[in-house]
């Protein structure tokens, strides 16, 4: 499973009560922040632990600087990998009920910080249930390891890389978000409409089909393609609102075999702090 991106729920199911196997479970909502965790203690994958996306995949916000997920610390997160029972010997399967957008950013961290041993549960919490995987209620741990961080700066794109880059024909930036947050033509989320200048925009929910599962690595390979053209993926900067559904796309490049292009980790919502930036929209 080394190095896998997506695991089935029956490659999940055989290795259940593996110490060396960790199930991470990273359900969401961003309309009610504790939903998720109630989600989890009704039911979950046996064995699961839970990751809250803004207690234990993000940095707390900072008014007027960060975007609304900022990047925890190298240190926060070595810790928090090493409270879950996670070392170099543990393969990681993370999951969630929204088709992976938020159980990827978890995905991305880990390989952020040298971690290879991770994949997302291809369709989820809902493809579980579909499949009869085994569910418990509660409150789940694991004893805790060791996590040794080997950071992976490459992956990483600041707003000052975004501001240095946005005329190089070399580099693309690219919105995950739907096309019409893109054009600027709502803005559900964040109190400033528009896009990066130059971005072209790959739609995160259109990695994968109607129930959830991913497409083709194939089918997957010719849509980045076509949006990334003669630039090369490790030059590619893809965004979204806040950092999180952006790492789908990553996740999904991946799988279609293409590499590992770079995060924008503040995304639009730390691009708008600062109202002297370009705003793009149409």
């Amino acid at each position: 499973m080394h190095g896998q991106t997506f695991l089935s729920t029956e490659e999940v199911t055989e290795h259940l009560g593996d110490p060396d196997f960790a199930v991470v479970d990273c359900r969401f909502s961003l309309d009610d922040g504790q939903r998720g965790r109630n989600d989890y203690a009704t039911a979950h994958i046996s064995g699961a632990l839970y990751a809250h996306l803004g207690i234990d995949l993000s940095a707390p916000v900072v008014p007027g600087e960060t975007g609304r997920h900022p990047l925890t610390t190298v240190a926060e997160a070595a810790q928090t990998f090493s409270n879950w029972g996670i070392d170099g010997n543990v393969q990681v399967v993370c999951y969630d009920d929204a088709s992976g957008m938020i159980a990827s950013r978890l995905w991305w961290m880990l390989r952020w910080l040298g971690h290879d041993r991770v994949a997302v549960l291809d369709g989820g919490w809902p493809e579980w249930l579909r499949g009869g995987g085994a569910t418990c209620s509660g409150v789940e741990t694991r004893t805790s390891r060791t996590f040794a961080p080997r950071v992976r700066p490459n992956l990483v794109a600041t707003t000052a890389d975004v501001v240095s880059r946005l005329n190089d024909p070399r580099w693309r930036v690219v919105d995950a978000r739907i096309a019409s947050r893109f054009r600027g033509e709502v803005e559900p989320i964040d109190p400033v409409a528009g896009r990066i200048p130059g971005a072209v925009n790959c739609p995160h929910p259109d990695n994968v089909d109607v129930n959830g599962m991913s497409l083709e690595p194939s089918v997957l390979r010719g849509r980045f393609e076509a949006v990334l053209g003669d630039v090369p993926t490790e030059r590619a900067m893809f965004y979204c609102g806040s950092g999180v559904s952006a790492t789908r796309d990553l996740l999904a490049l991946a799988h279609a075999g293409l590499g590992e292009a770079q995060l924008y980790a503040g995304s639009w919502s730390e691009w708008i702090c600062d109202p002297s930036r370009p705003i793009a929209t149409g």
